[in-house]
């Protein structure tokens, strides 16, 4: 272990690497639920077999991102992008099953070549330091807002757009008191504070329910916490996954169209890995003294393997998951850590009941301390210097929470950055792979526009 991740170099050892990975995969296992679901309703897609689909490529490129980067760094089929495979790629836009596929696998070839090349590793370091940091604590917001709205503490209001949700609800309690129950662990040292807290807080659910107060609805999406393990619902989750399900002949007949349909996955994709990465980097300390990500290539060539192979078992993009941070505030410092988050996900093939039973407001106290964390890069971030420094840090720190988006985060930051670069006569600041990054936003920014992407 010690010659193959290096641990005493990284300040970590098996024990701490372990329970990071657990924590991990407990912080993002939601995607084997919500991954079928989504996809249920496309003709052609078999839930069962998506739900494999997502398991396997999850493991298979969190395992690449192991051994290429040896990076703490978890993958798996990306939130945002599977919706937009699902809902509006094969929904509004009427594309097949097949046909997303294909995209999602070219998309996966030319990020292997955009890899290969350093594109996008050049994107990871060229970006500077102060947006790097503004880039974490946007994350950090993002983390917590989805947690908030995961375990109904945020609610939509009609009037104010945001609101507080049931203060009494067993869900909203939950959340809150598992977050006070980490912050008590993290004080007084505990191993493991924040996988104990996803425990703790599970466990409460479940005598919640015992004694009536946390009342499962399935048909308003509340499932019970109490895992029910029989041989039927093991069996329910088994069936191969839908290999090579490719349509090549339609990009023939549809060239304009399903470049279209690429290019928003891989705008997509790019900035988000990248986010990912900077902010998982930054807090888990793996930049080096100039900023740059020493292993960029490798954690990026196990995305777009992910991708490819995603694409191939059918299911969409695989991606870096921003969860991962919660590994690395476990401790999470190596490849280690991946490769545990990995054997997890092939161990939930068999005890998926047990791991679809854990509830949102039981990973929400991890992803909200975890948002705490990455927050407080806030303080690195120089707001008085350079006025493009400033107004782009900005941007990229509220743009990602309140868009949900951490690839618009990243759009508003750097667009900003650079046109007052320009206006400000520092032109020369500008790096090469900063310009090629303004040209694919103006490309996005037309296709939203147009009502295209």
């Amino acid at each position: 272990m010690e010659k193959l991740f290096k641990l005493r170099e990284n300040g970590t050892n098996v024990k701490t690497e372990i329970i990071a990975g657990i924590t991990t995969f407990l912080a993002m296992s939601y995607i084997l639920a919500v991954n079928p679901s989504y996809f249920a309703a496309i003709p052609g897609a078999s839930s069962a077999a998506v739900f494999m689909a997502t398991a396997l490529s999850a493991a298979i490129a969190t395992l690449c991102m192991a051994f290429f980067a040896n990076y703490p760094v978890a993958l798996a089929s990306g939130m945002g992008l599977n919706a937009f495979f699902a809902f509006t790629v094969c929904g509004s836009m009427g594309y097949s099953y097949e046909v997303a596929l294909t995209a999602i696998l070219v998309e996966g070839i030319i990020f292997m070549i955009l890899s290969f090349f350093r594109f996008r590793e050049a994107l990871v370091n060229k970006i500077p330091n102060n947006l790097k940091f503004a880039i974490t604590a946007g994350i950090g917001l993002f983390i917590t807002i989805i947690a908030l709205i995961n375990a109904g503490i945020v609610v939509k209001n009609d009037a104010t757009t945001v609101g507080l949700g049931n203060i009494g609800s067993a869900p909203v309690v939950l959340a809150l008191l598992g977050l006070l129950i980490i912050g008590v662990f993290q004080h007084y040292k505990v191993p493991g504070a924040i996988l104990l807290g996803i425990i703790a807080t599970w466990a409460l659910g479940i005598v919640a329910e015992l004694v009536g107060w946390y009342v499962p609805d399935p048909a308003n999406g509340v499932y019970s916490v109490i895992p029910s393990v029989t041989w039927d619902s093991i069996k329910a989750n088994f069936a191969a996954p839908a290999m090579f399900k490719f349509d090549f002949k339609f990009i023939v007949n549809n060239i304009a169209g399903f470049a279209l349909v690429t290019f928003t996955f891989l705008y997509t994709d790019i900035f988000d890995t990248v986010g990912t990465l900077i902010g998982v980097a930054e807090k888990g300390n793996l930049l080096d003294k100039n900023g740059e990500l020493p292993k960029a290539k490798g954690a990026l060539m196990a995305d777009a393997v992910g991708t490819i192979v995603g694409a191939c078992m059918g299911t969409s993009t695989v991606t870096s998951y921003v969860e991962s941070s919660a590994g690395v505030a476990a401790g999470g410092r190596t490849g280690l850590t991946a490769v545990t988050t990995a054997v997890m996900f092939l161990i939930a093939i068999v005890f998926a009941p047990i791991f679809l039973a854990i509830p949102g407001f039981a990973t929400t106290p991890a992803m909200l301390y975890v948002g705490l964390l990455m927050l407080s890069s806030i303080k690195k971030v120089d707001f008085g210097t350079d006025i493009a420094d400033t107004i782009g840090a900005f941007l990229a720190i509220v743009m990602m929470p309140l868009t949900y988006s951490i690839a618009n985060g990243i759009m508003f930051g750097i667009l900003a950055w650079v046109i007052l670069k320009v206006v400000t006569g520092k032109i020369k600041d500008i790096s090469a792979v900063m310009w090629v990054s303004v040209v694919l936003f103006a490309i996005y920014i037309v296709l939203k526009a147009l009502g295209l992407a």
